[in-house]
This record gives structure tokens, sequence and C-alpha cells, in this order.
């Protein structure tokens, strides 16, 4: 079986790491060895690419357009450490300030370039790092695009069928088929003509690739999709439009929170579960025979189950899959108490240190209220496109604990689909302050 490639999402920030070792050896060898000065040319360059988009380069980006975002990455970049030098009255001769700004722009254009032929000759070679598509309807846009996929196999795409009512061409099946046939062949992304489709069937491509957590986009024409939030892109000469631009799905996004996870996990555990546990421990197998925690299997990003822990709150019951309520019987005097304050979730930064949950992110549920609301609640099933978190939005804003409206998880799912499609890390800094904040002040629906 070809692999679909699981290191893909460290290209980008190894990609980062050695553009950042560039700028400091040309900078140290040209300009100055001073290490605070290199620092300051580093912040540049980090701030500039956020500002720039400089990493935002996809499979099915064009060389013209990388060497585009270079170019102006790398013209402000120069402008601002020439301003610097100029502040700090750094006396640098005009010959090498000359020799630095080609040298650094003609090797940042030589590795992109390079890069570029090496990632799709890789993927041609090897069939590494691809995704399988497929795509919903026939006509002369649906044509170049699977063109597109067959032709240029360098961009790591899979063409695994199309699918048409129309029975004059040549296809692998009619559009009700291509529901089955995506969960039967773990197909990644379906491209669908607009001009093929009635809002209903638009409207039912988008639920099911949310609750299959599928990636959908569309080759438009001019009907009122226009008027939504989408993301346009070109593949070849084709127009594709993305449904959702998620932040989390940036490997350079993706790393800075994760490398924040392990930071801020690695410091609740040395410094507070480190005496916490051997304490509280104690505490709870007096008040009631048992473990100190309890391990639930629960359902996390893409769905896939994971061991989450807590401290036990409860005596031992056959009844794990019922949510608490209030005055719940089963809950211990120790455990009213570290529900109240949500003590009972540190151990989860244990599942945080090791990778299958967050600090920041949609909680995590139970099986059985997926089975429920799944359904039932419209992009309920959205929420698992990242990972889930110790603490969350939807957290902070009222709606945590026992479910007991359907307002109560309609509400829940709005926050967590914001948090996913507006992520930073100034966000996540403010829900963990709130989560803080909350836990003093008290919540009435922390039971």
């Amino acid at each position: 079986m070809v692999s679909k490639g699981g290191h893909a999402k460290l290209i980008r920030p190894l990609l980062y790491i050695l553009d950042l070792f560039i700028i400091s050896f040309s900078a140290y060898f040209f300009l100055t060895s001073k290490i605070i000065d290199l620092v300051f040319f580093i912040i540049f360059w980090i701030f500039l690419s956020i500002f720039f988009s400089f990493y935002k380069v996809y499979r099915f980006t064009k060389i013209i357009k990388i060497v585009s975002l270079l170019t102006s990455q790398c013209f402000v970049f120069l402008l601002l450490i020439f301003s610097y030098l100029y502040i700090k009255h750094i006396d640098i001769s005009h010959n090498l300030v000359f020799k630095f700004s080609i040298n650094l722009y003609f090797v940042f254009i030589l590795w992109r370039i390079i890069l570029h032929i090496i990632f799709k000759k890789y993927r041609i070679i090897t069939g590494s790092n691809y995704k399988q598509v497929i795509i919903i309807g026939a006509n002369e846009s649906t044509q170049k695009l699977e063109k597109f996929f067959k032709n240029e196999p360098g961009f790591g795409y899979k063409f695994m069928g199309l699918f048409t009512n129309d029975e004059s061409t040549n296809k692998s099946g009619n559009i009700l088929d291509s529901f089955n046939y995506i969960l039967e062949n773990n197909i990644d992304e379906i491209y669908c003509s607009v001009k093929e489709l009635s809002n209903k069937q638009i409207k039912r491509y988008i639920e099911f690739c949310d609750v299959n957590v599928k990636t959908l986009k569309f080759i438009p024409d001019n009907k009122e999709l226009y008027s939504k939030n989408f993301y346009l892109n070109y593949y070849d000469i084709t127009p594709i439009l993305s449904l959702r631009e998620i932040p989390l799905d940036d490997p350079l996004n993706s790393v800075i929170k994760r490398v924040f996870d392990v930071l801020f996990s690695g410091i609740i555990i040395i410094f507070v579960l480190s005496w916490l546990i051997p304490i509280l421990g104690l505490i709870i197998i007096l008040e009631s025979k048992g473990p100190i925690f309890f391990q639930q299997n629960r359902p996390g990003i893409k769905e896939k189950g994971f061991g989450c822990y807590k401290f036990r709150s409860m005596t031992i019951n056959s009844s794990s899959e019922i949510s608490a309520t209030r005055n719940d019987s089963r809950i211990t005097k120790v455990g009213r108490f570290i529900r109240r304050t949500s003590i009972d979730e540190l151990p989860q930064f244990f599942n945080v240190f090791f990778g299958s949950m967050s600090v920041v992110g949609p909680r995590p549920h139970l099986w059985r209220q997926n089975e429920i609301y799944g359904p039932k609640v419209p992009k309920y099933m959205v929420r698992h496109f990242v990972k889930p978190g110790v603490t969350g939005l939807a957290q902070v804003r009222g709606y945590r604990g026992e479910i007991e409206t359907k307002e109560d998880i309609v509400n829940r799912t709005k926050y967590d689909i914001f948090y996913i499609e507006n992520w930073s890390l100034i966000l996540d800094l403010g829900i963990i302050f709130q989560t803080v904040l909350n836990v003093f002040k008290g919540e009435e629906k922390a039971y």
C-alpha cells in the first residue's frame, strides 16, 4: 500500500528553521557577529513571514507565486535590517551590504526552486505524501481538473474517480454512489462542480463532509455560493473554492501550538501534579475504594479514541457513559470539591504532554454524545478537526458540564467551531486566563 506521508506536517517547520539558519549565517558572515543583532534579524524575518503569509505555500502553488512572495519578503526584510544598522550606528561598508543582499536573495531563490522541484519528483517517484481525491460533476471545468490531477502527479493528488448523473460520461458512478465510495476508499478531498448540484445536494455534501471529517472544495460558477466565506485558489487555471480555512492545518501553527502544549503541560506536571497526586490520591482512596485516576475512552482528533484521564470523583459504578447531573449520587464528597474547582481535570495534562489532547480545544465528549448529537446538530463533527482540550472557548462562555437543553449543545458547537476557524496563540492564552478566573469566581454548571 502506498504511503500518504505521515511526516508532511514537519516540512514547513523544518523549512522555517533552515531559513533562519541561512539568515543567521549570512548576517554573521557579512554584517555582524553580535548575537543580539542576529536575534533581531530573526525576529524581523518571523514578523514579516506572518505579515506576508510567506509560508502559506501549498502543493498546488506555482513557482512564480513562490518567487513573488520571496521577493516581497526579502525586500522589506533588507530594509528593516539596514534601518536597524543605521539606527545603531553600525559602520558597514556598502560593498558588504550589497554582497549580503545579493547573496541572501539568490540563495533563497535557488533554495526554494530546488526544494519545489525535489518535492514534486519525490511524490512522483515514491508515491508518498499524496491525497486521494474524487470529482463530482462532468463539464469543461471538471475535465480540466481531472487532467490536472492525472498529468501532474508531482503535486501529490491521486485521482480516484468521477461521479455524475450524466449518463453520457465515462464515470465511476452517479452522485448518490459517491457517498459510500468516499467512506469505503478513504477519500481525503472531494471536488464538487457547483453547476452539477442543486442547493439541496450542496448542503448534503457539506453536512456529509462535516460528519465524516472530509475536506470539501468547490469548482465555482455564478451561483450564490460566492457570497459565502470561501477561500479561492487555482489548480493550474481551474479556480477552486475551499469551504473553510483551519489555522491549525498550517504545519507552522500546529508546531507552535504543540510546543506551547508541551511547555505548559510540563510546567503543570512538574510544579503542581508532582505533589498534588500523592496528597489528593490518599484522600480519594480513604473516602472510597478504587483507583486514584479514572480513565475513559473518548473521541479525539479525527474521531480517534484515546484514554482521557481524570482524578476519580465518583464511587465505582457501571454508568460511566452517563454524564454527571446536578446532585448526582455517584459523586463523592472530595469529588464535589475537585469537580467544582476543576481539579479533577488536571491529570489531562498528561494527555496533553503525550499528544492526545491540547491545553485549549473543544472538550472531549462521550462516545454516546457523539452518537446522539452527530446526526442532529449541524457541524457537530467539525469539533474533531483539531485535538480536544483541557479547556475551551465554549467552557469559558458558560457552556460546560451537563447538556440540559438543545440550546446548550448548539451553542457549545458554535463556540467550538469559531475557535477552530479563528485559532491563535493569543486566543489560547485568553481562554486559559478566563478558565483560571472562572475557577476562583465559581461556575454554576461546575458539578
